[in-house]
Formats: structure tokens, C-alpha cells, sequence
């Protein structure tokens, strides 16, 4: 008798283990009986964890802190992360009239922005939720130019399926986003790759497989079998070997909906940009199995909080050992693991250095979240002592 799991994605390259351990019967060796449900947005996969459609989702790593912190009210259900889905993979876009004029760094949009920000015609540029990752890949990025997201251009919330349509329209300067949707900005020539979120933050962890805590407690067998499917998932998803049928069982409409020919050669770490740059054999490309990528490590959990910090998103500073300790879960990661024979990797609470030359240690998060010259942080409580 098999165990019923349901399970909500969106239509990205980074669901992928999620669609091979159905198709290819992962989910069924470990004896579940899953269904996967697409979403059309992170809203609409949260909102299926709280009303209990779903057990567990495809969620941007930040949604289970920015739930902890109470920004989807006091009746969203609490959310776990026993896996790390996916590392790297994303990208910021930049509308084609920027071709030429910005590459890698922020800091040649800047006289721009200010001067139409002065006029009353701010830029615009979208992510795919406030505290999720793309917002914060596209908040620092635009910071290291001198340049406040929150005060000095328009800063918006659109689906991932829809950037390239917003972006047609002329209705957006750069995005933010997971691909495929970056690559076929740039395949059909409406826009380019500035920056991959791998060049940001290398081996930066980026969707979560996310659990209610409720159903965690409940059915602690039934999540660790999920995570030994999704093991193996990963694996199949990571040789190259495969990469040509995962991008067509991708491109299917029932999962991302994208022309296997925009999946496949950022899957593969081969990025044309759009731009007359490109790459060749990035190391760094989307993974989902290789260098302990499933381990929820501590320090991700940290360096998140202390971003929501810096960008206003707490009230004060959070407990941050505290919100770490309920939301990341490697106990589940370690005996999935065990059970298939593989041996866990160890913690690691070592700095992590990102392209701004700064460098996030663990052991302090909050004089992290304090150390950036551009910030939106409430650092003193709106209400005096």
C-alpha cells in the first residue's frame, strides 16, 4: 500500500527533480503515490500548503523564514526545510536598450535611475516574491551599484511564467527570475543576461522542498521516503548524459511549457547572455545532487534572516538561532540519506564570500545585516523602550 503525497511546483528548470522522480518512478520505489500540481505562482503554492491541498512544495528558500516572521498573517501553517532542491540556476535580466552599456555590475545603471527616479519616471524591474530569492539576488546586485531598490526605482512582484511577456510589452527594465525564463529573454532578443545568480553567491542554495511542520511530525517516515526519491532524482538530473531528455520532459505543458532548446544548454552550464558574452562548462550551473547541494545547513538559514534584516523585512532583529533551529531540518536529510547507503555530509559553518568582496560569517548574522552602506533596515524598534 502506497502512501498518498501531494506536491506543488511552478514551471522552472529547478522543479526537475520533482517531475523525474514521478516519471521515472523514484516516487513509487520509495511507496508513495505522489501528485504533482502545478502553480502559476509562489503565492498559489504557499496558499496550497496553509489550506492543506498540498503536503509539501517547490518553495523559494525564503518563504519559510518570511512565513516564521509573520508576512502571510498569523493563520499561514509553519513551514519546514529537510532538502535543499536546488542551488544556483537563476539570472538577472536587463532589457536589450542596455545592451552594451551594463554587463556584470550595477553601477553604469545608476546615473539612469537616479535621473528618472528625480523626474517621476522610475525604472521598474521585477522579482517573483518580496522575500524570496530573486529579490534578494536582484536587491544586492543593484545595492553593489549604489543603487536602493527601495527608494530609487519601482520594485515589483510578477509570476515567473510572466516576465518575458511583461518584458515584451516594455512594460520592465530587468528581472530577476529562474530559468528557463532568462534564456528566452534573450533567445528571442527582448532582452539579456546581466549577472547569474552563481556569480553572486557560487553554490548559493535556491528552492527548498518545503514541508508543513504539522505534516512533518505527523508522517516523519513519509517525508524521508520522499527525500530518498528525490536523491536519486537528483542524481539522474545531474549526469550529463541525460541532460537532452530531462530538457524535453521539462518542455512539456504539463511542467515548464518552455521549448526544449531554451532549457537545455543553461541545464548543460553553457550561457549565451545575449549580449555577446558567454560561458562555457560553468561549474556553477543549476545542481542538484553534487557537492552536498541537499543539506540544509544552518548558515543559509542565517545569511536569509540577516537579509530580511537588512532589507526591513523583520521588526528589530530576529531570533535568529531559534527560527533557524524549528525551520531547517537535516535530521530528515541525514536519515534519508543513511537509508540509501549514502553518507551525510558533515555542517559547515564556514563565511561565505560573495561578488561584492563581502563576506557573511555565521557566527554573526546581525553585523551582517548591519555592514551595507545600502539598506532599508529598521535597525532601532519604531517604538522607544
Amino acid at each position: 500500500m502506497s502512501t498518498a503525497l501531494n506536491l506543488a511546483f511552478l514551471p522552472l528548470t529547478d522543479c526537475a527533480p520533482l517531475v523525474v522522480a514521478l516519471e521515472r518512478g523514484y516516487f513509487k520505489q520509495a511507496g508513495l503515490n505522489v501528485t504533482l500540481e502545478r502553480t502559476p505562482s509562489w503565492t498559489a503554492a504557499r496558499e496550497r500548503l496553509d489550506n492543506g491541498t498540498c503536503q509539501a512544495a517547490h518553495l523559494l528558500f525564503g518563504i519559510p523564514f518570511a512565513t516564521a516572521l509573520g508576512h502571510f498573517g498569523p493563520k499561514a501553517r509553519p513551514l519546514v526545510i529537510p532538502w535543499i532542491l536546488s542551488r544556483n540556476g537563476q539570472a538577472i535580466t536587463l532589457a536589450a536598450k542596455y545592451r552594451g552599456r551594463v554587463t556584470t555590475e550595477a553601477k553604469p545603471l545608476a546615473k539612469e535611475i537616479f535621473a528618472r527616479r528625480d523626474a517621476g519616471r522610475p525604472a521598474v524591474f521585477a522579482m517573483t516574491l518580496a522575500p524570496g530569492t530573486h529579490a534578494l539576488w536582484l536587491r544586492s546586485w543593484l545595492a553593489a551599484g549604489g543603487i536602493n531598490p527601495d527608494h530609487d526605482l519601482a520594485l515589483i512582484t510578477i509570476p515567473p511564467p510572466q516576465m518575458v511577456e511583461n518584458l515584451r510589452q516594455g512594460q520592465l527594465d530587468g528581472f530577476s527570475v529562474g530559468e528557463p525564463w532568462n534564456a528566452r529573454a534573450a533567445a528571442e532578443n527582448l532582452g539579456y543576461t546581466a549577472i547569474t545568480s552563481q556569480q553572486i553567491w557560487p553554490d548559493h542554495p535556491e528552492k527548498a522542498l518545503a514541508f508543513t511542520a504539522a505534516f512533518t511530525a505527523a508522517q516523519p517516515a513519509t517525508v524521508t521516503a520522499a527525500l530518498t526519491a528525490l536523491h536519486l532524482a537528483g542524481r539522474w538530473c545531474d549526469d550529463a548524459a541525460n541532460h537532452a531528455e530531462l530538457a524535453a520532459l521539462l518542455s512539456q505543458p504539463a511542467y515548464v511549457g518552455c521549448p526544449s532548446a531554451q532549457i537545455l544548454p543553461r541545464l548543460t552550464g553553457t550561457f549565451d547572455f545575449g549580449d555577446g558574452r558567454s560561458i562555457a562548462g560553468d561549474r556553477h550551473a543549476v545542481n542538484f545532487s553534487r557537492r552536498d547541494a541537499n543539506h540544509p545547513q544552518p548558515r543559509y538559514a542565517l545569511w536569509w534572516l540577516s537579509q530580511m534584516r537588512r532589507w526591513a523585512m523583520t521588526f528589530g532583529a530576529p531570533d535568529y538561532h531559534a527560527i533557524t533551529a524549528k525551520i531547517m531540518r537535516p535530521e530528515f536529510y541525514s536519515a534519508a540519506l543513511t537509508e540509501i547507503g549514502v553518507t551525510p555530509g558533515q555542517v559547515n559553518l564556514a563565511p561565505e564570500r560573495f561578488f561584492d568582496g563581502t563576506i557573511f560569517d555565521p557566527a554573526d548574522p546581525e553585523r551582517f545585516a548591519r555592514a551595507h552602506a545600502v539598506h532599508t533596515a529598521r535597525f532601532q524598534p519604531l517604538i522607544p523602550a
